[in-house]
């Protein structure tokens, strides 16, 4: 899949911790996890602008903190935890901007697909993004990693702090809201 995370790089991570190379190896994460991050990130917000600003966010607040990261976790898992923290943190203050219910932003991310110009895509495509607009925050974020990302539920489990279960409880909810949203439209 275009969009997955790139293999770990031991030689990269080592790189990241030795202030004299750390900003060129820096240089490479940004290049390596740009494209991945971004996408994970659109499937949140739906608006490639915003998305944009996220992902310039995620990586600054890296930056900001690459002396903290110890290696305990993978160097995608962290980066990943930072990027989705910045959509959900983003996602709260729009809600709380445009005065915005839970029910409410569902019909806003749907407005926004609509009006989306950057991504292309049929009828169908655009209609399952909607679906997924209207799933709770955790849901959505639990089946854009399984469905669009073919991660494992352990992955997602270190990258979420959630138990496997939960999150395949969360999966399968949010597959029969979205077996749902399809129903209504026959």
């Amino acid at each position: 899949m275009a969009n997955e995370l790139p293999q770990e790089n031991e030689q990269l991570i080592e790189r990241l911790r030795q202030p004299e190379n750390c900003r060129k190896a820096f240089n490479e994460v940004v290049r390596l996890y740009s494209e991945p991050l971004y996408w994970q990130i659109r499937r949140m917000v739906e608006n490639h602008d915003d998305a944009s600003d996220i992902l310039q966010n995620t990586f600054l607040k890296a930056w900001q903190s690459i002396e903290n990261f110890r290696g305990d976790a993978k160097l995608s898992t962290w980066l990943y935890r930072i990027a989705l923290n910045e959509s959900i943190t983003f996602l709260g203050r729009e809600r709380k901007r445009l005065n915005l219910s839970l029910d409410d932003e569902a019909l806003h991310l749907a407005s926004q697909i609509e009006a989306d110009e950057w991504v292309d895509g049929d009828e169908l495509a655009k209609e399952l993004r909607k679906a997924i607009a209207t799933l709770p925050e955790k849901q959505r974020l639990v089946f854009n990693m399984k469905y669009f990302d073919d991660l494992k539920y352990e992955q997602m489990s270190e990258i979420l702090g959630t138990s496997v279960g939960a999150l395949k409880a969360s999966y399968h909810l949010a597959v029969k809201k979205i077996e749902k949203f399809f129903d209504g439209k026959k």
